[in-house]
């Protein structure tokens, strides 16, 4: 037997407004009996009766509805005649009320009524006459509920959070942002700098979704989504941006923020919702940022207890990117910059088909960046971009901007007419160290120590051959320190055992300096020991570069791990130790040597610094001459300079060989077509197509 087909249309109502009236409507009934419990509606004869035997010691008379309000006496009270029953039971009135024939004759009643009381020895009735309504006591009454009520609405509005009408029951809907023909961006794939790779990745999703037919052609089904990893401020979100502005489809942009609510499965019915719009507007792109804001593993809560309604959301996200229902012409993007904290089920193909990594940029990519950001900025004609790419290796992209906008506030601080490049030097100054303490007090000795530390670093870096190239040295305060080395990382792809050894030897190049030359050592040495014993345990523990521990790792990359217990046991623990300290103690001992040798250059440094108390490349180059070893940049710009020199040869020769094809082609085909056009020419005396 067939069952019954349901209709599916028939949704619970849930705009429950007609509560809030059930609420209202008892209130008003039980506020009318409480008031009616008090006053007895009685005809004009019982009302005179009651008046004329004492029973009434105040009337009120309302002149514009021609009614009577008669308060009862304690004697009239008693009376069984004023007893009635209400939806509460029996109750004794309090006042009693009737309809006045005439609003000319009540005075005279009551004046008799008074004249007999008087006879009798009773007090009068005092009168009182209002020319209030109905309506104003109705106002009176349902004044509060009303206020009730509006409020009632008013907090429904507040709570449904700016996610459209009805109120509290709508918070489940989606906070995306729709961007499309009639709402786009006005970034473009222009404006964003650098990123090669990522733009073509990018482009190509644009492309599926503007020309479908070229891929399905072949059997190519388009990728479900694509998430964009990387440091913070490297453009994942001006990419996204771009897309929206490049697209001719519509865009829904939200954060993972916006799907995390105080209500119970309101993050899984906004990730619902998100689809739907979604789906309705195939094909278009969804773009989620901070998506590891729900997306964060499942069971791996290191506060001893899962979060249930962060997993739902994401339980409802893994289904409606790629569960039964299909999501076809949708392609979905998210940007994170902790991917190892995201669950693996959506990472996995068929949600996140492809993971655009979108790293630091390189030298030539921060010349491009460099030059967007300097469009709108009046800066020197002599400014040399190249060299502003160089002193800004490891900025992302949001850095090189803060650098650009900070140059121009301090060259109108200055009142300049145009950015220099001593107002770059002063941003980049400011954003790396720190404001510039012109107020702090230090004495000839202090200088003389923190000259002597900063000449150390410089020396060390200068002489080793993996040293990063040597920018300046100051000992004017910023932030917290008293001096600083400026140097331009060389950002290898790998680094050599040695390169981290130099590098630790540059750090410990300043304490290594005090102890040599002035016989004893400071504080300001804090931070440069932190960092090499970083390295030094990164090399053991990490690197498997260890004598006694080699080919080793101790790090769990994957970050299940907790760090409850060791991966090794006490005795391995020990071996760590010695080898950390023989690691540092032996960079510590070559740094020692290597100033012992090139002691009177450093003190020509220290010298030069604690009389100017800023000194450049030029000048330590002056003093300890050229550096034996080339660094990686100039080796990327000479590898990019002849690469652009040999496409720029291939292109001549090209050109050349084109044009000598074509001169070839039109000198024998003269020859070939002049015979036949001659034999058909009727005319003898009509030249021919081509002379000879």
């Amino acid at each position: 037997m067939a069952q019954p087909k349901r209709n599916r249309n028939k949704r619970p109502l849930k705009n429950l407004y007609w509560f809030y009236a059930l609420i209202i409507l008892a209130l008003c009934a039980l506020y009318y009996f409480q008031d009616g419990s008090q006053v007895k509606t009685v005809d004009w004869t019982t009302f005179e009766q009651g008046a004329a035997q004492g029973d009434v010691d105040k009337i009120v008379v309302f002149s514009e509805s021609g009614t009577a309000e008669g308060f009862l006496t304690k004697q009239g009270e008693k009376n069984p005649k004023y007893e009635f029953q209400n939806a509460m039971g029996i109750t004794d009135a309090k006042k009693i009320k009737a309809t006045i024939p005439s609003n000319d004759k009540i005075q005279d009643k009551i004046d008799q009524w008074n004249s007999a009381l008087g006879a009798e020895g009773k007090p009068e009735i005092k009168v009182t006459y209002e020319k209030g309504s109905d309506l104003m006591k109705l106002f009176w009454y349902f004044g509060p509920i009303i206020l009730i009520f509006a409020f009632m609405y008013f907090m429904s509005k507040r709570m449904s959070g700016g996610a459209g009408g009805g109120g509290i029951f709508n918070v489940g809907k989606s906070k995306a942002l729709v961007f499309d023909k009639n709402n786009k961006t006005n970034v473009t794939f222009k404006d964003v700098a650098g990123l090669a790779e990522a733009k073509v990745e990018i482009e190509e999703i644009v492309e599926f979704l503007k020309n479908p037919q070229r891929y399905t052609e072949l059997g190519a089904k388009i990728p479900r989504g694509a998430l964009l990893v990387g440091p913070p401020g490297t453009g994942k979100t001006l990419l996204a941006k771009a897309v929206a502005g490049e697209a001719n489809v519509p865009f829904l942009s939200m954060s993972g923020s916006d799907f995390v609510e105080m209500f119970v499965g309101v993050g899984a019915a906004r990730v619902r919702d998100l689809f739907k719009q979604a789906k309705e507007k195939a094909p278009c792109i969804i773009f989620i940022d901070e998506i590891d804001a729900v997306g964060r593993a499942r069971g791996k809560n290191p506060n001893m207890g899962s979060n249930d309604e962060r997993e739902n959301t994401l339980n409802a996200m893994l289904t409606e990117m790629d569960g039964f229902q299909s999501n076809n012409g949708v392609i979905c993007l998210a940007a994170t910059n902790r991917a190892d904290m995201l669950d693996k089920a959506l990472l996995r193909p068929g949600r996140f088909d492809r993971q655009i990594y979108v790293d630091l940029p390189e030298l030539t990519d921060r010349i491009e960046i460099f030059n967007v950001h300097l469009r709108n900025i009046k800066v020197n004609s002599k400014l040399d971009v190249e060299q502003l790419a160089r002193q800004t290796q490891g900025f992302s992209g949001a850095d090189i901007a803060n650098v650009c906008n900070e140059a121009a506030l301090i060259a109108a601080r200055n009142e300049k007419e145009e950015v220099d490049w001593d107002d770059f030097m002063g941003a980049i100054d400011r954003i790396v160290g720190g404001l510039e303490k012109k107020s702090r007090i230090i004495t000839d000795d202090e200088k003389k120590s923190i000259a002597t530390h900063e000449a150390g670093h410089a020396t060390i870096s200068w002489l080793t051959q993996y040293g990063n190239p040597l920018l300046k040295v100051t000992i004017v305060p910023r932030g917290r320190a008293l001096g600083a080395a400026w140097y331009a990382p060389e950002g290898r792809q790998i680094v050599p055992t040695q390169a981290l050894l130099d590098e630790m030897c540059g750090l410990l190049g300043g304490r290594a300096a005090e102890e040599v030359f002035l016989g004893e050592v400071g504080t300001g040495a804090s931070n440069d020991l932190e960092r090499c014993t970083k390295i030094a345990r990164a090399l053991v523990l990490v690197y498997g570069m260890s004598d006694k521990l080699p080919n080793l790792n101790y790090s769990d990359s994957t970050g299940q791990d907790m760090g409850f217990t060791k991966p090794y046991s006490e005795e391995t623990a020990k071996i760590i130790d010695d080898e950390v300290k023989r690691i540092i103690n032996e960079q510590y001992d070559r740094a020692k040597n290597i100033l012992k040798e090139y002691a009177t250059q450093h003190n020509k440094i220290r010298d030069l610094l604690v009389e100017r108390e800023v000194i450049f490349h030029d000048d330590v180059e002056e003093i300890l001459g050229k550096r034996q070893w080339k660094s990686r940049t100039d080796e990327i710009m000479e590898i990019n300079k002849k690469d652009i020199e040999k496409k720029a040869q291939e292109a001549k020769e090209n050109d050349e060989h084109e044009f000598d094809s074509l001169f070839d082609k039109k000198k024998k085909k003269p020859k070939k077509e002049e015979p036949a056009l001659v034999d058909q020419d009727d005319d003898p005396g009509t030249p021919p197509p081509f002379n000879k």
